[in-house]
């Protein structure tokens, strides 16, 4: 229970008369007296907030910097009318900055026995679960001058999904795949390792590709047609170690890496691939595996959701045995995980030979474009001692990659908003040149 506002300008307003014409405790008695009465009856008369019914329906996922609309019904069982304030409390990071008190709070009248809806919008800014935090309600008599207050536990969640920025660049991601199958009007049949059909021999045709065989069974020549490898497996790590958490632009490094991986397992599953993903530093965060195409996505970005960056070093060794493990059979395995020198060299480097004695391996690093802008800085002695710092950090980063290639490895390396395409990129590359 609380007094209002109202029932403290009432008692200030009631000094008044008290000080010019009974300035005794008669006087005081009689204002303060009567306002207490008010006060009794307007808490006897406000609607009991313990009694009220509260249930939540709503949105129970939604992509990071979209909205999702939260309904919580309340059901007012008394006899007396509802008239309240109502918070909705959920974490801070459920709304951009300075909007909470305007999103959480709601004016709400309910007649007796009836019910009322409200809405609350949440505008996360981070991804992983958001949880309902408490429901507090204060009812008002109807002179405003005292009101009950009480708590009620709603339990409710929402899932705040990766925002899958990079999806604008599958439709030409697609297309690229058509024409590899050969199924768009190009003036080249689309190439690869695995036989696809049968055609008569016209000018300009690869002699290499005549099927001398068929060729004899009919009166014009045949030649044979390819298309990509269908049905490869490919393996998605996600590394969620310490070098993830560093932070590109406004986002760490591990969002730029999920948007990746998010395009490359759609692209991968229209192709007819299998894609699993693991993620790992010291132990296993999250793991999807054997999942058809229509529910692939859905599964990787519900892992995705919770998975944070983990400020412990990564164990390379352990990283390589449960991939091997996951990934039994030849496969694509794709690392995203850093460039830099320490981790690469005296991590990754010595087991790296297991995982390209039987995989086909890509590894996929974001760049900070800081530093590329810090490599052309000119202007005075500051700006050209950070301009050779990142020049030699660079160089260090173009080495580190020579060094994978050098043990079969392909590497990307991009910035965040180019690291999705480029990936996509040299997935098709890879599959146009029979290499899954």
């Amino acid at each position: 229970m609380a007094l209002t506002g109202r029932a403290a300008l009432l008692a200030a307003l009631g000094t008044l008369p008290v000080g010019v014409w009974a300035p005794d405790w008669t006087g005081v008695l009689a204002v303060n007296g009567s306002l207490a009465l008010a006060c009794a009856c307007d808490f006897a008369l406000a609607a009991p907030v313990r009694r009220l019914r509260l249930t939540r329906s709503g949105d129970t996922s939604v992509r990071l910097g979209e909205a999702a609309d939260v309904t919580l019904t309340v059901t007012n069982p008394s006899g007396r009318p509802l008239r309240a304030r109502l918070r909705d409390a959920w974490p801070p990071s459920s709304w951009q900055p300075g909007t909470e008190v305007a999103a959480s709070r709601h004016r709400l009248t309910v007649p007796p026995g009836e019910r009322r809806r409200i809405t609350t919008r949440l505008t996360p800014t981070r991804r992983g679960d958001r949880h309902a935090d408490r429901v507090t309600i204060r009812s008002y008599g109807p002179l405003g001058l005292f009101s009950r207050q009480g708590t009620h536990k709603v339990p409710w969640t929402v899932r705040v999904l990766p925002p899958f920025a990079s999806r604008k660049h599958l439709p030409s991601r697609l297309a690229r795949l058509r024409e590899l199958d050969g199924r768009t009007s190009v003036l080249t049949r689309g190439e690869g390792t695995e036989f696809d059909s049968l055609r008569d021999y016209v000018p300009g045709d690869d002699t290499r590709s005549i099927d001398w065989r068929a060729t004899a069974r009919q009166t014009t020549v045949a030649v044979r047609t390819w298309r990509p490898e269908r049905d490869r497996h490919i393996l998605l790590v996600l590394d969620t170690g310490r070098t993830s958490a560093g932070r590109v632009g406004d986002a760490p490094r591990l969002d730029a890496s999920m948007d990746a991986a998010l395009l490359l397992a759609a692209l991968a599953s229209r192709a007819g691939d299998r894609v699993d993903l693991l993620a790992y530093d010291r132990r296993v965060r999250a793991l999807v595996q054997s999942r058809a195409a229509r529910e692939l996505l859905p599964a990787l970005v519900n892992a995705m959701a919770t998975l944070e960056p983990e400020l412990i070093e990564t164990d390379a060794r352990g990283l390589t045995a449960t991939a091997l493990r996951t990934a039994p059979r030849r496969s694509l395995v794709v690392l995203l995980t850093t460039l830099d020198t320490a981790p690469v060299e005296e991590e990754l480097l010595p087991v790296l030979p297991r995982l390209t004695r039987r995989h086909t391996v890509l590894l996929a690093s974001v760049s900070d474009p800081h530093v590329a802008r810090m490599a052309t800085a000119r202007g005075d002695v500051d700006a050209v001692y950070e301009a050779a710092a990142a020049a030699r950090a660079q160089a260090e980063r173009t080495r580190t990659a020579e060094q994978l290639r050098r043990h079969g490895v392909t590497v990307v390396d991009a910035e965040p908003e180019d690291l999705a395409p480029a990936l996509a990129d040299a997935y098709l590359a890879l599959k146009a040149a029979g290499r899954l």
